[in-house]
């Protein structure tokens, strides 16, 4: 019989992917473990294996349609088997037995995508106040479906006010997608419309009426097409005429969690940044002298990086304040400091981003963090990470002086509320000695910023200056 592939479940808090590539085509031989298809979620973009040996039947989900998790997706056939002509596998004798005896259905693609939604997504204990984060007052399983959407879906209703139950929903058993609320928000009548005349639309751009799109009567797959990044009430206006010549090419999945992630937040935070100039000298010697016996006995490479995050974890000790988090109106001070260093990934035009996470980088030595750093950056690239290892972090390193770039004023990763920026690393001649002699030091601009709700200026520049003293006199000849 036909083995399913299903859309897997990439993290807990994580209800539909993208297919964004298949690796193989119908009739094509497939190993067990062989890379079967691409997928990009909320959290990760990764390559799924094939669960079996055998010739891939039909593909049901094509490159670019998103579905919820638990939808097949395809069919694997073993030796003597072929592919139905509808699209979807016979059922078994066995199955069709019993439908026979019971006189019920044998179950769709869409009953058991529906099934495996609806496990990994219910809650054991109806909670919560409708907007997402629970499910207060729900009594049926098809509003508990409604209610419980994707994190992004219940972040956007948070933001807006929207109460998820009361929206219609176009995914699979009606559960609301992003398209369906940003419809519905388009849709509402601004505030105090009722007192002042809305004001027509812009003569460069006609009125655009949007409303949520009805449920099909058959879904299996569901699928959407991919949305606008930002509400469409926050588009502007239609950036060329009919007459340019321009290319318009859509967002990229990773591309639009990006741009989401970056407005919400410019949104959320009060984003100061601050820069210091490091003297990286002595590091830079201690790398010379040791990194032939490092890489000899780590069997990686020793960069900065490792030297780097040190210093950070040692600003975050004395200064917690820049590992915490904001929540309502209390500060969530997190006692683990798990280091997120940004990973850029070359795409066919540009770069997209990931940051994969250090778990409890105050606890490992400049091997372990060269090692971490290595390994998570290098299974970034080759789309190899788990949806936990890009969660989870509490303060961001990210380097674009890799690039070239000397300094950067870069956005905070949400719920963090501090990312450092490293610019280029280069010779500079300073003045130096106390006899104010010249001479050359390797030198880079740091930046750091925060969140200016509860990181002060001075409390940053503190945390900074700590940074700053630990780079500059490094003395580890062993480098443990």
């Amino acid at each position: 019989m036909p083995i399913d592939v299903i859309m897997p479940q990439m993290g807990e808090s994580i209800a539909e992917g993208t297919l964004v590539k298949w690796f193989k085509k119908p009739g094509d031989p497939v190993e067990r473990d062989e890379n079967l298809f691409e997928i990009s979620t909320d959290k990760v973009d990764a390559e799924i294996p094939s669960p079996s040996s055998g010739t891939l039947g039909d593909i049901l989900v094509q490159e670019g349609e998103t579905v919820e998790v638990g939808t097949v997706v395809a069919t694997i056939l073993q030796a003597g088997e072929a592919a139905t002509a509808g699209g979807a596998a016979e059922p078994s004798t066995a199955e069709a037995a019993m439908a026979d005896a019971t006189g019920a259905e044998t179950p769709s693609t869409e009953t058991a995508a529906d099934m495996a939604a609806t496990a990994t997504t219910a809650p054991a204990t109806p909670a919560g106040d409708g907007t997402g984060n629970g499910a207060k007052g729900v009594s049926t399983k098809e509003e508990l479906r409604r209610v419980r959407s994707s994190p992004l879906v219940r972040n956007i209703a948070r933001e807006h006010g929207v109460d998820i139950s009361g929206v219609e929903g176009s995914g699979l058993s009606g559960r609301v997608t992003k398209g369906d609320i940003l419809a519905h928000i388009a849709s509402r009548p601004a505030a105090g419309a009722e007192k002042v005349e809305a004001a027509p639309p812009a003569r460069h751009e006609p009125e655009r009426h949007v409303r949520p799109e009805p449920a099909p009567e058959r879904r299996t797959p569901v699928t959407r097409e991919p949305s606008l990044p930002v509400a469409p009430a926050a588009a502007g206006p239609r950036p060329f005429t009919d007459s340019d010549h321009v290319e318009l090419q859509p967002m990229s999945i990773m591309r639009q969690r990006i741009a989401e992630h970056m407005i919400a937040s410019r949104r959320t935070s009060a984003h100061v940044t601050s820069f210091f100039e490091i003297d990286l000298t002595r590091v830079d010697e201690l790398r010379g002298r040791n990194k032939e016996s490092f890489l000899a006995d780590s069997g990686v490479k020793l960069t900065f990086m490792p030297f780097i995050i040190k210093a950070l974890v040692a600003g975050v000790k004395e200064w917690p304040i820049l590992n915490a988090s904001v929540w309502n109106d209390q500060i969530v001070y997190k006692r683990d400091i798990n280091v997120g260093i940004a990973v850029a990934l070359q795409q066919d035009r540009g770069f997209g981003l990931l940051v994969p996470v250090i778990r409890h980088a105050d606890e490992l030595s400049l091997v372990g963090l060269a090692r971490a750093a290595n390994d998570l950056a290098e299974r970034a690239r080759s789309k190899k990470l788990s949806p936990d290892e890009v969660q989870g972090g509490t303060i961001t390193i990210t380097n674009p002086g890799v690039f070239g770039s000397l300094a950067g004023t870069p956005i905070i990763n949400q719920p963090q509320v501090a990312i450092l920026g490293v610019g280029a690393i280069e010779k500079r001649v300073k003045v130096v000695g106390p006899g104010d002699s010249i001479g050359v030091r390797t030198c880079a601009y740091f930046s750091i910023s925060y969140d200016h709700r509860v990181v002060d200026g001075a409390t940053a520049d503190h945390f900074m200056l700590v940074v700053k003293d630990k780079l500059e006199s490094f003395s580890d000849p062993s480098l443990k």
